[in-house]
């Protein structure tokens, strides 16, 4: 191949690279617009671009439809000879549930290629190299921490056992969920609440404790207008099988499933109960030596299923079992400016910490948001799985 083919993102050529970085932001914001939809498949976004005039775009709108690429080039109209095509991730190049986009890309007539990352897929990848090889130039990494960002979802599923982990918590300002006769309702304001729901909408599953469901009964859906949004599957920690047969989380019409993940040797007759409920599922496991759901095996389990993100919505208990054992990757934390003033309420993290400073989590790359008088921090936790 000729080397002047392939150009990487630190070129000098600063009005092209400007250019680039113009379509590619473009080409995020447009990826962004599958959010929730297409797992586990990744967020991705195209447009074909001729004489600095966009002809065609596109973004992978659900699970099994057409990727992308072929939207943006089935909207230019068949006019892409010699246009540029920008996509924030590498075109596949396997046959899976579509065709592959490389092939595609290649039959159009696209000259130029901008990519902001690798697939991380060792199936789908090698899209770059089947375009080089066909005489199509290929520039990489344009934007691609802002990709990459886009798609951390994808991209610890593809290259790790376990889903990305979120973990959402709405707090006290000295950092309580509940009172000492578990009363939440509401700490935080409507706008935080609205954003919570967001949060459910672009995750695959929501993931709570019994503790959970005995308090608070919940729903555990995506409350927010019609058409913005799907529920997610609930997932139950119930070791000891202790859900009551008329909670609602299990008696509500819904067209995701629950998943109650329970001892093995727990009530075979509540379990036979459960079993036949309209979208519940028992999924039984061994416990650990403390008598509880084993979260490593669990996650790998889940991972297996296809389920590539969780938010983790636990009561104080799982919050601690999480977060100590390195498997969130990045906190959602709700502070409202209410004070509890108490030692006796509910803890956001209930469980033994560290004995050293040395030895605590860390919170990185962090940003916050106003939403009026509550502050939403979010950030990644240093040492996640």
């Amino acid at each position: 191949m000729d080397e002047k083919q392939r150009i990487n993102a630190d070129s000098t050529d600063t009005k092209k690279f400007d250019e680039d970085t113009h379509f590619m932001q473009e080409v995020i914001e447009l990826a962004a617009r599958g959010e929730g939809y297409t797992s586990p498949n990744p967020l991705v976004g195209a447009m074909v671009v001729k004489k600095g005039e966009v002809i065609g775009r596109g973004y992978h709108k659900y699970y099994g439809g057409p990727h992308a690429e072929v939207y943006a080039l089935e909207e230019d109209g068949e006019k892409a000879e010699g246009a540029a095509l920008y996509v924030n991730l590498e075109p596949c190049s396997h046959f899976g549930k579509t065709p592959p986009c490389s092939q595609k890309v290649i039959k159009s007539g696209i000259k130029r290629v901008v990519i902001a990352m690798e697939d991380p897929n060792p199936v789908a990848g090698g899209g770059i190299k089947q375009l080089e090889n066909a005489g199509i130039e290929v520039k990489t990494g344009v934007l691609e921490k802002e990709a990459r960002e886009l798609n951390e979802v994808f991209i610890k599923y593809m290259t790790s056992e376990f889903p990305f982990i979120y973990l959402k918590t709405a707090q006290t300002i000295d950092g309580y969920l509940a009172t000492s006769t578990g009363d939440s309702s509401w700490i935080t304001n409507k706008k935080a609440r609205e954003v919570g729901h967001k949060l459910r909408h672009k995750v695959d599953a929501i993931l709570v404790g019994i503790g959970t469901i005995l308090k608070d009964d919940p729903l555990l859906t995506t409350r927010l207008p019609v058409g913005e949004g799907r529920d997610s599957i609930r997932i139950i920690l119930d070791a000891r099988l202790q859900i009551p047969l008329d909670a609602r989380i299990i008696n509500q019409e819904a067209t995701a499933p629950t998943i109650i993940v329970a001892g093995e040797n727990s009530n075979s007759a509540e379990k036979e109960q459960l079993s036949r409920m309209d979208q519940v599922e028992v999924l039984s496991m061994p416990l650990n030596e403390e008598g509880r759901i084993p979260l490593r095996d669990l996650m790998r389990i889940l991972h297996d299923r296809k389920i590539s993100s969780i938010l983790v919505e636990g009561g104080g208990r799982v919050n601690h079992s999480f977060i100590n054992k390195g498997f969130i990757d990045r906190l959602y934390c709700f502070i409202s400016p209410k004070i509890l003033g108490g030692n006796d309420g509910v803890a956001v993290y209930s469980g033994p910490g560290p004995l050293k400073i040395e030895d605590v989590k860390i919170m990185t790359e962090m940003e916050y948001k106003l939403l009026d008088d509550n502050i939403l921090l979010t950030g990644k936790i240093k040492g996640a799985e």
